[in-house]
């Protein structure tokens, strides 16, 4: 395993917390790893497989180690985009490439739409977009639902809900909310409210980032190489729905990566998807 390398960097309403691993040819790009609300630890696997060039991980604001000094309720995919910037200034390496997965997929979208030219290629995986779906009102509506639920009654309704709409197949009905609600239990979720409301997911970055709108026209100006990819097992789900409408929204079509929305991920959470399979499809993609 590389030896890491943190650092902490000032920002405003936060303090950015990020690591580098130092590696291969200093000819290379840096290869930037981003998730979100995900920290720099669910990258530990797929980081593992590229060892041959300098890779960067971080903690989004208001998750693990990177803390909010601002107070602020939400955070959109703008201000996540200029701490996307600091970073990489900080590191100073020139352009970059960049493997974004989820919601640090919308935050490195607005962060080539304004920085183009921090960034050599970026791969979009799965970011979802509700507005670009033919069903956005319905959708977007379910996204907020998770969201208030998540301040009325914690963390563990929220969650179910959560897991139920983005794992759901298909577009979402405009009648979703006569569904029933999922029980927390039913997924090993608390059924009691312990009365916390800093979750990053369900709290600051529900509603920012689903309901975050690409700037198609900024995009394809920008010098960046903009792949967008979708999981081979994630059909009909909505981060893949999103995906493939964003690929189309740049004119090109969705890169398909082995597995799922988590593909990459190697046991980090408790999930396995198939990383050596998923870098290797990267891989190919950030050399193509």
């Amino acid at each position: 395993m590389a030896e890491i390398d943190t650092h902490t960097l000032d920002a405003t309403g936060a303090t950015l917390t990020y690591d580098i691993r130092p590696g291969g040819s200093p000819m290379a790009p840096p290869l930037f790893l981003i998730g979100s609300p995900m920290d720099a630890s669910g990258f530990g696997t797929l980081a593992s497989h590229f060892t041959d060039r300098t890779v960067i991980t971080y903690d989004p604001r208001g998750v693990a180690r990177s803390v909010r000094t601002d107070g602020a309720a939400e955070t959109t995919p703008e201000e996540h985009a200029d701490d996307l910037r600091r970073v990489i200034e900080a590191v100073g390496a020139g352009p970059v490439d960049v493997f974004a997965s989820s919601g640090g997929a919308v935050n490195a979208l607005a962060l080539v739409a304004r920085h183009g030219d921090l960034v050599r290629t970026l791969v979009a995986h799965e970011p979802p977009t509700v507005p670009v779906l033919p069903d956005r009102e319905a959708a977007l509506a379910a996204c907020a639902d998770v969201r208030a639920t998540y301040l009325r009654e914690g963390m563990g309704p929220a969650m179910a809900k959560f897991i139920a709409i983005s794992s759901r197949k298909g577009p979402f009905p405009a009648n979703w909310a006569d569904e029933p609600a999922p029980s927390p239990a039913a997924f090993g979720l608390p059924t009691e409210d312990d009365g916390s409301r800093d979750d990053a997911l369900l709290g600051q970055n529900m509603r920012t980032c689903t309901g975050y709108v690409p700037d198609f026209e900024a995009l394809r100006a920008a010098p960046t190489r903009v792949v967008v990819a979708v999981g081979a097992e994630s059909e009909g789900e909505l981060a893949h729905r999103a995906g493939v409408e964003v690929a189309a929204g740049l004119g090109t079509g969705p890169a398909v990566f082995p597995s799922n929305h988590g593909g990459f991920l190697g046991g980090e959470y408790g999930q396995q998807g198939a990383p050596t399979e998923f870098a290797k499809a990267l891989r190919e993609v950030l050399e193509g």
